[in-house]
């Protein structure tokens, strides 16, 4: 069997979110951000509890207003995973929110100002919840912007490590701290950069990365690259669109990288000429059905069955199409041939045996 490659993450410390640990040698953390109004409890908690089936062990929710952050009590009561309020501009709200329950806060200090910082990192203290320091290119001091000519890498990092060092000073240390541009190599340089000078864990992530496919190509090739690196605690991948699906992606890079291994790997051959069944609709249909799957693996779909098996050999279990008729097979092993149009049942109905089986043997 082929041997994975290994990669050394550095060495941050943990901190909690409630229960979750970040940092200090835990997996990476998957988490999302709700794009339901706050204030409308259950649509939020409808939706945290959608990310929450798809792996999402981290929700964060906007608190634009008063009404928004009264509304994390009844929130908090009925999800599942730590809740994280975002905060901008409003240090009243960010201490309103610590009162309401969150186990975690997100502030861009550069948009709130120092002392009043303070007393939300007073209020924090108070109450065992960790704050991301978030500092975006989009709103860094006017300082910063001026002493580098723009939101360049070390702007990024000088105005993070001013704020660690107003943090560290009042005795606090429950921090997490991310960088973050819409262009992926200021990214990725001020990521690199930050890691050489904090042991705190880095949330990493591509703001304003558009919709799905802008998004899966910005967050794929920066948070990778860095993960790739051993760089990053916890990460999300930011889409305009469903949240769900941010944490379906990001637990995509994690498989890719052979970091986390959550839910089914699926592969599929690029159609050809020797394609001679509907290839499109069998991967659409069967990752669908696949939705929510929280054990890992890897399953094939080929649409030939000359090479399919060979060429899917590493594949925990796969299907192989010809004309009317398909094959299934293990470990590049066909098992048996099978009607057409009884490929997904079967191939549904082999993971879920095992699954069952692997579970048996786990308890």
């Amino acid at each position: 069997m082929m041997e994975h490659l290994t990669i050394k993450r550095k060495k941050t410390r943990p901190v909690y979110v409630g229960d979750v640990q970040v940092g200090g040698g835990a997996p990476i953390v998957v988490q999302s951000m709700t794009c339901t109004d706050t204030r409308d409890v259950k649509a939020t908690i409808e939706q945290i509890g959608r990310l929450e089936d798809a792996g999402c062990e981290l929700a964060r929710v906007a608190v634009p207003d008063r009404e928004a952050a009264q509304s994390l009590v009844n929130i908090k009561k009925d999800i599942k995973i730590p809740l994280i309020a975002d905060i901008h501009f409003s240090h009243i709200l960010a201490i309103e929110a610590i009162k309401n329950g969150v186990d975690g806060i997100r502030i861009n200090p550069g948009n709130i100002g120092k002392e009043k910082i303070r007393e939300i990192i007073s209020a924090a203290g108070e109450r065992d919840v960790a704050i991301r320091i978030g500092v975006n290119a989009g709103s860094l001091e006017k300082e910063m912007l001026s002493k580098y000519g723009g939101p360049t890498p070390a702007a990024l990092v000088e105005s993070a490590l001013n704020s660690i060092a107003v943090f560290e000073d009042m005795g606090f240390y429950s921090i997490k701290v991310s960088l973050k541009s819409s262009d992926v190599a200021t990214m990725v340089a001020a990521y690199r950069l930050i890691s050489d000078k904090t042991d705190y864990p880095l949330h990493l992530g591509v703001t304003e990365a558009g919709s799905i496919i802008s998004s899966s190509v910005k967050s794929s090739i920066g948070i990778g690259i860095l993960l790739y690196e051993g760089i990053g605690d916890t990460i999300r991948v930011s889409i305009t669109g469903d949240p769900v699906t941010e944490a379906d992606i990001a637990y995509r890079i994690l498989r890719t990288l052979n970091i986390r291994r959550v839910g089914p790997d699926i592969i599929s051959c690029p159609a050809c000429g020797r394609c001679e069944i509907d290839l499109f609709r069998l991967v659409e249909e069967v990752e669908k059905r696949l939705a929510g799957m929280k054990e890992y693996m890897k399953i094939a779909l080929m649409g030939c069955v000359v090479n399919g098996p060979g060429e899917a050999a590493e594949a925990d279990i796969g299907i192989a199409g010809g004309r009317g008729l398909g094959m299934l097979f293990k470990k590049g092993e066909v098992i048996r041939k099978v009607k057409e149009e009884n490929l997904v049942d079967v191939l549904m109905d082999e993971i879920e045996g095992e699954v069952a089986s692997r579970r048996k043997h786990a308890e």
